[in-house]
């Protein structure tokens, strides 16, 4: 199967992304609708690091406007991506990536850009957010999940949700691709956004016969974690945050 994300890349055209794994060949493989569920570990996947990555880029018609403004001022050509966006009016649109936790203690939690909540790898709750991109650039943000203290875990939700700007979900392809440490790629698609929602239930894992299991949720929903957080029944409570200036 081609990769979702190499095919929304290029504007629709089928491009077939391959992963080297001990010498053999492997294709990205999507979870839809009617095959909604894959076993992140076993099979000697189950120590080491999951990936949780996200990319995401504006419909054809936006990338289409911008290589006409390229055409017309060739100088754009040498600006960074993030500075033609933001030159597009596209730079105010922040998607993040976030996962709530429930430990097996009990410990609920978020990992999310909002608040600098980057967790920790080492230490509980074992899941670590790279960072915080605003541009929607190739490098994007990761979390990364410690297999090795996959007993640990009760329940992972993985979220995105529009932080600043206008509700873009409709107007952006975007894509959560889960890597697994055997070296898996397996993607979901944000598809058929609600009207003007601002945040996405991706993915939810939980233990299933000793695996990790993820289930395709793609929900959405018009408000902010809390509103994901009902939804899942996780009882934290919310305030409002807010990002530092750029």
């Amino acid at each position: 199967m081609a990769s979702l994300w190499s095919y929304w890349r290029r504007g629709g055209e089928p491009v077939q992304k391959f992963d080297t794994v001990g010498g053999g060949l492997t294709y990205a493989m999507e979870l839809t609708k009617r095959r909604p569920v894959v076993s992140l570990t076993g099979q000697g996947a189950d120590t080491g690091t999951l990936r949780i990555e996200l990319s995401w880029r504006m419909h054809g018609t936006d990338i289409g406007s911008r290589r006409e403004s390229v055409w017309r001022h060739p100088w754009k050509l040498f600006k960074p991506p993030e500075i033609q966006n933001h030159t597009q009016g596209l730079a105010n649109v922040d998607i993040d990536l976030a996962c709530m936790y429930e430990l097996a203690d009990g410990t609920k939690g978020v990992v999310q850009p909002l608040g600098d909540l980057l967790g920790d790898f080492n230490a509980p709750p074992y899941i670590k957010l790279s960072g915080d991109d605003r541009f929607g650039t190739a490098s994007g943000e990761t979390i990364y999940v410690n297999l090795d203290q996959k007993d640990q875990f009760k329940r992972l939700l993985v979220f995105a949700y529009i932080y600043d700007g206008v509700p873009v979900f409709a107007r952006a392809n975007v894509v959560v691709t889960l890597v697994t440490s055997d070296g898996k790629n397996i993607e979901i698609g944000l598809t058929d956004p609600a009207p003007q929602s601002r945040s996405c239930a991706v993915a939810l894992i939980e233990h299933h016969k000793g695996q990790l299991v993820a289930r395709r949720e793609v929900k959405y929903v018009y408000g902010f974690q809390s509103e994901i957080d009902r939804l899942y029944g996780w009882g934290m409570s919310w305030g409002r945050g807010y990002k530092s200036r750029v």
